[in-house]
């Protein structure tokens, strides 16, 4: 978009941080709703990993070359600083093999739309981490699979693989829960 190209522009000519934080109210949602997903709802861990994503794009924002949108490139950003926090804290890491966080267990079921949250969570927390990824970028933040490819680093047929593939173990993990799959 013009505007954020303004806005980046501003920020890395003249180091304005009030255009930074106009690019940082504009995004901020997003992106804590992409890394909240990809750590199984540990709202914490999310809120540190944005802080860092903005961190890292204000002092990169140099490098960014409008090949992409802003928000691809920023979200490239995230998907990083969550893989670099999974390298260096791998005892900390949510464990794939079924269990849900700390942070869904801690919801207290109680409303419908609480205990569907806890049951996304949870069936999200069964994916391989690729998949989880791509289906969370397309599926609840709406990114198109060329730019869910620009994002990962992945090939777009790869990209329509886990989708497929995330798309399936959902629908089963659901249907296994009491959803008509409808």
């Amino acid at each position: 978009m013009l505007a954020d190209l303004h806005l980046v522009t501003k920020v890395a000519l003249f180091h304005d941080q009030r255009a930074f934080e106009q690019l940082v109210h504009k995004y901020q949602s997003p992106v804590r709703r992409f890394l909240l997903n990809l750590t199984h709802g540990d709202e914490a861990l999310s809120d540190d990993l944005a802080q860092d994503t903005f961190l890292k794009a204000y002092q990169n924002i140099g490098q960014f070359r409008g090949m992409a949108s802003f928000q691809t490139w920023l979200t490239r950003i995230a998907y990083n600083t969550f893989y670099d926090h999974q390298r260096r804290h791998c005892e900390e890491t949510v464990s794939m093999d079924g269990t849900a966080s700390p942070a869904v267990m801690a919801v207290k079921a109680g409303t419908p739309s609480q205990s569907a949250i806890m049951d996304v969570r949870r069936a999200l927390s069964l994916l391989g981490e690729a998949e989880r990824t791509c289906i969370t970028l397309q599926m609840i933040d709406g990114v198109p699979i060329d730019e869910i490819a620009q994002i990962t680093g992945m090939p777009a047929n790869t990209v329509k693989s886990h989708l497929r593939r995330g798309k399936e173990k959902l629908k089963t993990f659901l249907k296994q829960n009491g959803y008509d799959g409808k």
